[in-house]
């Protein structure tokens, strides 16, 4: 009993020491975690005095209108305008650690990530805001860019009225009367690792953005999120817009006669040939199918189309975000992408900041004299390699009604809608 007393006591002594030790490093890596999440790189807490929107933004603003508006791609006006619409959503209270980011500079972060497509480690540097932080932001104020100005800016007509007033620009600046879009679509590349669901014909991952705008270059209806996956030819089909013209629900008005014509004929979406002809979308006729009429039809629906060719090219000029593909997740990209369309739109119908975002000779004009069509300056740059071209997969097996519309707005073009200068073009 006496030799086991020792043992016992050797063993207590070492279960202590065992404790104790296990104790300690506990307490070590306690404070470890304290200090690492508290400890802040030094060059970040001068961020109010060298980062750059309290210097060379403040700076520009100052002195430098022109170079303040494209830096932001938007001027002064316009800046304040959208920050007071989104301050309520995107306002962070200050905490005793520190002072909160306002919403200016959040705002600022955001629109310099859209005009650039600049990397949030590269944003990091010149903000003097953590790459964490500025992809938390970045992500925030894009979801409030979408929120408050979906309403007023991006919202699809739901009236007869808001319907007549799209076709009557159309038939005034394109003379294609009747019109209520130009439709396309684009896979927006955003690199994933879930496999195989997002990959496109191209062998890369991608969202498909498909869109439909008016005479004016603005965004009507964009539908974004199908998985790059998806056959090109089957993503329209899919989209709510196809499925609420497909059962009649956005109240367009009922088919009517062209001017000076007989037959009534639905009002229409005008697209290229990665679409199937249906009775409310046209499409050009097949080159193996073209006489002297399909030919100038073909002509007179490729003016009205190109609008959203300018559209989508104006959209990667200013908003470079997308002159490569995104280093995002595809849930991640779906609020870049609806944030920039809404707000295309929200700087389309500005007095001052239209001119100022797009400049006349960023897009096609046509010189009616020669009959040239002048490209705009956003086709001289390559193309954008976040934006890949839908494949033409429509049929031409079409029912026989799409073909008779197809075939009364060609007559049309040809008689009673002609214009002057047609033949020269097509």
């Amino acid at each position: 009993m006496s030799k086991m007393l020792p043992t016992r006591k050797r063993k207590a002594l070492c279960a202590f020491i065992l404790l104790d030790h296990l104790e300690n490093e506990l307490e070590e890596e306690t404070v470890k975690r304290q200090k690492k999440q508290f400890w802040v790189r030094s060059w970040l807490l001068k961020r109010q005095e060298k980062g750059c929107f309290h210097t060379l933004l403040d700076e520009l603003h100052h002195e430098d209108p022109t170079h303040y508006r494209s830096w932001l791609r938007l001027d002064e006006d316009c800046f304040k305008q959208l920050l007071d619409m989104v301050t309520p959503l995107i306002k962070r209270e200050d905490t005793v650690m520190r002072e909160a980011i306002s919403p200016a500079e959040r705002l600022a972060v955001t629109l310099r990530y859209l005009a650039t497509g600049e990397t949030f480690s590269s944003l990091s540097y010149s903000f003097r805001i953590s790459r964490q932080a500025i992809s938390e932001i970045v992500l925030e104020v894009c979801k409030a860019i979408y929120t408050v100005l979906k309403g007023n800016f991006l919202k699809i007509p739901s009236t007869e009225e808001e319907w007549h007033t799209i076709a009557k620009r159309f038939e005034d600046v394109w003379q294609f009367p009747k019109c209520i879009g130009a439709l396309d679509g684009k896979h927006v590349q955003s690199p994933d690792n879930s496999g195989s669901y997002y990959h496109n014909y191209k062998g890369t991952d991608s969202i498909v953005l498909m869109a439909l705008v008016d005479a004016d270059l603005q965004f009507v209806y964009v539908d974004v999120g199908t998985n790059g996956r998806v056959s090109d030819g089957g993503v329209w089909n899919k989209t709510t817009l196809c499925q609420a013209l497909m059962g009649n629900k956005l109240h367009i008005p009922p088919p009517s006669p062209l001017p000076g014509r007989i037959k009534p004929v639905p009002f229409v979406v005008v697209a290229d040939a990665a679409f199937s002809l249906k009775n409310h979308l046209m499409k050009p006729y097949p080159e193996n199918q073209l006489n002297s009429e399909s030919r100038v039809f073909n002509y007179r629906l490729s003016r009205a189309r190109r609008c959203v060719e300018n559209a989508f090219g104006v959209l990667a000029n200013r908003m470079r975000v997308f002159r490569a593909p995104i280093a995002l997740s595809p849930k991640k990209v779906e609020h870049i992408v609806l944030a920039s369309t809404a707000l295309h739109n929200f700087l389309r119908r500005q007095k001052t900041g239209r001119a100022l975002y797009t400049p006349v000779t960023l897009t096609d004009r046509e010189d009616l004299g020669t009959g040239d069509v002048l490209p705009g300056e956003w086709r001289a740059e390559p193309a954008p390699s976040s934006m890949v071209q839908l494949r033409a997969t429509g049929s031409n097996n079409y029912a026989t009604n799409a073909k008779a519309v197809r075939e009364e707005f060609r007559d049309y073009f040809s008689t009673n809608g002609a214009v002057s200068w047609q033949q020269m073009f097509h």
